[in-house]
């Protein structure tokens, strides 16, 4: 197979945002293009270091007497996205990182986040990344769940975020996210 530059590329995000949550169990998008359902909250604006998939499986050698190894059996494959969220005032943000029973109020009159240790809920998450030539990318994951947020600094010279992870639980077929590419 003859190599190709027209299928490298790199990775921008949709116009409006590309992000987006809805409550667990939203009918979930099955192609890069159509429009999303009204129960898509768009997370806004996400840092220049974009979005990182980490989905490397771990796995285990068993060697045979005298050291050769027989056979590699994979014990795991965690799924998770890590993103810098910088709208810091937008309730969507707030819902996901804190939850969406410890936040309230809106922006002109108010908002009170509350931090505890409460579980927090899985979303369904989008993310539309538009590749090299207009193609679009759309990754959907069923269930993920934020399992990290960063250390959030303060300060004058750059913008407040939350870098915020996000583990992917296996949906009823087994998979962890889908990706939909097209032109």
């Amino acid at each position: 197979m003859a190599n190709n530059s027209a299928n490298v590329t790199a990775g921008k995000p949709r116009i409006g945002g590309g992000i987006y949550i809805a409550p667990a169990g939203t009918t979930l998008p099955t192609d890069a293009k159509t429009a999303l359902s009204a129960d898509f909250l768009a997370l806004g604006y996400v840092s220049e270091d974009g979005v990182v998939n980490s989905n490397s499986p771990e796995s285990e050698n068993i060697k045979a007497w005298g050291g050769d190894n027989v056979l590699t059996i994979m014990t795991s494959r965690e799924d998770t996205f890590t993103f810098t969220l910088i709208e810091v005032m937008n309730i969507n943000v707030l819902k996901l990182v804190y939850g969406d029973d410890n936040v309230s109020g809106a922006l002109s009159t108010g908002i009170t986040v509350t931090a505890n240790n409460g579980e927090l809920e899985s979303h369904v998450i989008v993310i539309d990344t538009i590749l090299k030539g207009g193609v679009m990318q759309r990754t959907v994951i069923p269930a993920g769940t934020v399992s990290e947020v960063g250390d959030i600094t303060y300060k004058d010279d750059e913008a407040v975020g939350f870098e915020t992870t996000v583990s992917c639980e296996a949906d009823a077929s087994g998979n962890t996210h889908y990706t939909y590419i097209q032109s």
